[in-house]
């Protein structure tokens, strides 16, 4: 199991027979915006002292000033003053337990389990990570908030499929085009259906091109022999 969260960090950290002042959070050069911590290794399982996190994860409004690019002095102080405040929400965390968001996020997806949105829903979830499927259902929650379930479904497919490409073609049908630069394997179909079966705006429909891309004139990367689909 991955750690994602500061206090599974810690918890853990304990487990192993660290102290937890011997633990020393950063800000990461580099992360996800789905993820607290930012390990080098993702799958790495090892303690290490010295841990890069987002701070923006779930704690924006502490933390939006902090590391302006604008401010260029006191960087040692603001680094340990991150340091301590993480440790500090860390020890909060563990006392209240989970954020409200989170709790949201675990009940959409009992209710997926619970087959509340259909058997297609409940089945082709098992084919997406543990972070893939939180992302589904924040992106569930936040479609019953908004209702902008075009952006969503855009949303959605560029934070499952890294390297994929969305176009809207609108002329005569609500149509959505769909490009994803990897193989046509049965869990990634499974994937694009349920994204399908949830986000997908009424009346559209999805036309998906897998590895190779269908061809744009004047693209010159779209136009190559042997590499290119056809619409």
């Amino acid at each position: 199991m991955v750690m994602n969260y500061i206090w599974d960090l810690l918890i853990q950290a304990e487990e192993e027979g660290f102290l937890t002042k011997d633990i020393y959070f950063h800000l990461a050069k580099i992360y996800s915006p789905y993820m607290e911590l930012s390990p080098q290794l993702l799958n790495s399982q090892e303690i290490e002292q010295h841990v890069e996190v987002n701070p923006y994860y779930r704690y924006f409004d502490i933390f939006k000033d902090l590391f302006h690019p604008d401010h260029t002095t006191d960087e040692a102080f603001r680094d340990a003053l991150l340091d301590i405040t993480l440790h500090f929400l860390a020890e909060i965390d563990r006392m209240q337990g989970l954020n409200k968001k989170e709790y949201y996020i675990r009940f959409m997806l009992r209710d997926i389990e619970a087959n509340v949105f259909g058997k297609l829903v409940r089945d082709k979830i098992k084919s997406f990570s543990k972070k893939e499927q939180e992302i589904i259902a924040l992106n569930m929650l936040r479609l019953y908030q908004t209702g902008e379930a075009l952006y969503l479904i855009k949303d959605t497919l560029k934070n499952i499929f890294r390297n994929c490409f969305i176009y809207v073609k609108s002329e005569e049908n609500d149509e959505l085009l769909l490009y994803i630069h990897q193989k046509k394997t049965i869990e990634n179909i499974n994937k694009v259906q349920l994204i399908q079966e949830i986000f997908l705006p009424i009346g559209f429909q999805m036309e998906v091109y897998w590895q190779y891309h269908f061809g744009i004139i004047d693209v010159e990367e779209t136009m190559k022999l042997d590499r290119i689909a056809l619409y």
